[in-house]
C-alpha cells in the first residue's frame, strides 16, 4: 500500500479560542517546537506527516482562508529571509516553509456540515489513493526515541494493507467526547484490533453493555486519537451517508467508519503518544509544556514552572 497523501482539516475557527480564534485560524497560532523555533501549528502538523512519508497535504480550509494561510507563510518566510540574513536556523525555516507551500494544496468547505463532509471535500485530491487523516487543532508527541505518532500508523496500514485508525485507552469518565470502538486483539501485534463496533460519545452504561473489550483495564475503553489512514472506499459510506441524511444535517464519519469496519478489513492501533487537542480550554497550554519539556530549553521551562507553583503556594 502507497500512502503519500494527507487531509488535514482546518475549517472551523474554534470558538473557545476567542478572541485570537475568531480572527485567526486557530491552525496559525504559534507554538515553540521541540527545536526550540516557533512555528504556527499547522506547519508542526504537517512537518509529522512528512516525517511518515506523505508528499502532498490537503487542507481542508473556510471560505477565505485559502488566500490568509498563503499570505501568511509569504511573509514568514520573506521575514526569515530579510531580518537574519543568513543566520542558520532562519535559514532552515524558510526552506521548511518553501518545501510546505510547495506540497500543500487548498480545498475549501463552503458550510460547515460536519467533519464527515469536510473529509469528503478531499475527495478529488485523493482519488483510489490511502491517505493519512489528521485534524488541524491537535498535536501528539511521542516519546523521544519512539517513532512519531503518525508514523506508527502509517507503518501498520502499508504492512497490513488496510485502514487504521489510532486509538488509546481512555477513562469511561471521557468517553462522552469521544469516538469509542471495540473488537478482538490481533495475536500478531501489542496493541493492534480488529474493528468491530463504533459509537460515537457513547454513555457509560452504553459503554459498558457494547464497547467492552478483551483485556483492557476495568474502566478503560478504547477511544479515537484523531489521526487515522483510510482507503478510498470511505467515500462510497461518506456518500451513502449524506443520502440518508435530511438536507443541512452535519454528515458525521463516524458513522462511515462503522460501514468500512463491516465490509472490509479494519485495525485500531494503540499508539504510543499523547494527543493534544487545541481546541479545548488549556490544550494549547498542555501541548506548548509537552513541546518544551522535549526541547532544547526544557530547564528554563521547568525553573518557570517551579517558580510560579511556589509563587502561588506562598501567596
Amino acid at each position: 500500500m502507497k500512502i503519500t497523501k494527507a487531509i488535514i482539516t482546518a475549517a472551523a475557527r474554534g470558538g473557545r479560542l476567542y478572541p485570537v480564534g475568531d480572527t485567526v485560524q486557530k491552525a496559525m497560532l504559534p507554538l515553540a517546537d521541540v527545536d526550540g523555533v516557533h512555528k504556527p501549528i499547522i506547519q508542526i502538523i504537517a512537518e509529522e506527516a512528512f516525517a511518515s512519508g506523505i508528499e502532498e497535504i490537503c487542507l481542508i480550509v473556510a471560505p477565505g482562508d485559502e488566500k490568509r494561510y498563503v499570505e501568511a507563510f509569504t511573509t514568514l518566510k520573506n521575514n526569515l529571509t530579510h531580518s537574519y540574513g543568513s543566520v542558520d536556523w532562519a535559514k532552515g525555516q524558510a526552506e521548511k516553509i518553501t518545501n510546505l507551500l510547495d506540497r500543500l494544496q487548498f480545498v475549501v468547505q463552503e458550510e460547515m456540515l460536519g467533519f464527515g463532509h469536510a473529509v469528503m471535500c478531499g475527495q478529488k485530491f485523493v482519488g483510489d489513493d490511502a491517505f493519512l487523516l489528521l485534524l488541524g487543532d491537535h498535536l501528539y508527541r511521542s516519546g523521544l526515541d519512539e517513532m512519531n505518532c503518525a508514523s506508527q500508523l502509517v507503518d501498520l496500514a502499508k504492512k497490513e494493507t488496510c485502514s487504521v485508525s489510532a486509538v488509546n485507552a481512555t477513562n469511561e469518565h471521557l468517553i462522552g467526547h469521544y469516538g469509542t470502538l471495540t473488537g478482538k486483539h490481533v495475536n500478531t501485534y501489542n496493541g493492534v484490533y480488529e474493528i468491530e463496533k463504533i459509537i460515537e460519545k457513547p454513555s457509560i452504561s452504553q459503554a459498558e453493555l457494547e464497547l467492552q473489550t478483551a483485556g483492557m483495564r476495568v474502566g478503560h475503553y478504547l477511544c479515537f486519537f484523531g489521526m487515522h489512514v483510510l482507503e478510498a472506499p470511505i467515500f462510497s459510506f461518506l456518500e451513502q451517508q449524506m443520502k440518508k441524511n435530511k438536507k443541512g444535517t452535519d454528515l458525521q464519519l463516524t458513522p462511515a467508519l462503522q460501514q468500512l469496519a463491516q465490509h472490509q478489513k479494519y485495525l485500531a492501533k494503540e499508539v504510543t503518544g499523547r494527543r493534544f487537542n487545541l481546541g479545548t480550554r488549556f490544550g494549547w497550554l498542555e501541548a506548548q509544556l509537552a513541546f518544551g519539556q522535549d526541547g532544547p530549553y526544557s530547564e528554563e521551562l521547568l525553573s518557570s514552572i517551579i517558580e510560579q507553583l511556589a509563587f502561588k503556594k506562598i501567596k
